[in-house]
């Protein structure tokens, strides 16, 4: 790393640094993502030498010297995960803020309960991970639940942490909006975008179909009069995206837009890499059988993700937000593949 630090640092250096704004800018993001993991592990290594000398004193049975190594290890374990962390995320847009929007599929009223139960627990993993979360778009189901929802979140890392969530998820219970009580299957579909720098895309109006409408509420004095809420539609590829949430239709469009140019970026990943789940992840039909993760409620309780084979029985732990089991997971059997190595 260090040895690519010097060779960037050489790049900049290049009167025609600038010529290649956005390979220019791919660079810095690149060294800052290195100094900053070096920094990360010098940071780890001097604390693993404080602990091996205080060690050397505990056998020597310096008692406050063990009180000051069980402190001491309690500091290693968050900056252990911090930097795992940083050290399995180096994409280009990792270290970035992201989208994250859910969609109802297959099951009905089920469902859109089922995706309104999904944004809650992204909510409040994001919460407690310290990322800055927001509802950018919400649109109601009939009956209960929501069809869809938006959520931009900002924080370290918050796309590389979140991407992995995109997918087809699958829950099992007894529908509470059954009279018979019987068992339903659900399926909410997550897509995360990384939010992209606004030069990245550039997009023409004539591929653009704005709509305006009446943002969509519980009723009374939270209608909306006027038409402020946005549906954008980019007509080559049929991405259509909304917001309702912003005070006006300008703040409204300009938000839309953003969350439209972050899908383009992540399709035009995808189809550089030729690699579907890549970033955007280009889902396949919300039902039976494409899932990434299940979750169920009857006649057991458990929290399966099909990709990495993680188990979690505590349901309403995962349901209030703690999904770092399975991002463990998934981001360490990713590091396993990149370097061809097996569990």
């Amino acid at each position: 790393m260090r040895r690519r630090i010097s060779e960037l640092e050489g790049f900049m250096a290049r009167p025609d640094f600038w010529s290649d704004k956005r390979e220019a800018r791919r660079l810095i993001g690149e060294l800052e993502g290195l100094r900053e993991r070096v920094q990360v592990l010098e940071e780890l290594r001097d604390k693993v030498e404080e602990a091996e000398v205080l060690w050397d004193l505990v056998r020597e049975g310096d008692l406050q010297a063990r009180q000051e190594l069980e402190e001491l290890l309690q500091e290693l374990e968050e900056a252990f995960r911090q930097a795992r962390i940083k050290l399995f995320l180096s994409g280009p847009y990792d270290r970035g803020d992201c989208f994250l929007s859910l969609n109802a599929g297959a099951g009905g009223t089920d469902a859109q309960d089922w995706t309104e139960m999904l944004l809650r627990m992204y909510t409040r993993f994001c919460e407690r991970a310290g990322f800055k979360v927001r509802l950018l778009d919400e649109t109601p189901g009939e009956e209960a639940g929501i069809k869809s929802a938006t959520l931009e979140v900002k924080g370290p890392y918050a796309y590389g942490l979140l991407k992995g969530e995109t997918g087809v998820h699958r829950l099992v219970r007894i529908s509470p909006f059954d009279a018979a009580r019987r068992r339903h299957t659900s399926f909410a579909s997550v897509t995360v975008t990384p939010i992209v720098p606004e030069e990245d895309i550039e997009l023409r109006e004539e591929d653009l179909r704005i709509e305006t409408f009446r943002a969509g509420g519980p009723g009374g004095q939270h209608m909306q009069k006027n038409e402020t809420a946005v549906r954008i539609t980019h007509i080559p590829t049929g991405i259509t995206v909304s917001c309702q949430n912003e005070r006006s239709q300008h703040q409204n469009k300009e938000m839309a837009l953003r969350i439209l140019k972050a899908r383009l970026r992540a399709l035009m990943e995808q189809t550089r890499a030729k690699k579907i789940e890549e970033l955007r992840g280009e889902l396949k039909e919300i039902e039976w059988g494409n899932q990434i993760r299940s979750y169920v409620l009857q006649p057991y309780r458990l929290v399966r993700d099909h990709r990495t084979g993680v188990e979690v029985g505590n349901v309403e732990a995962v349901l209030d937000g703690d999904l770092w089991p399975f991002i463990w997971a998934w981001l360490e059997q990713g590091e396993r593949e990149a370097h061809g190595t097996k569990a």
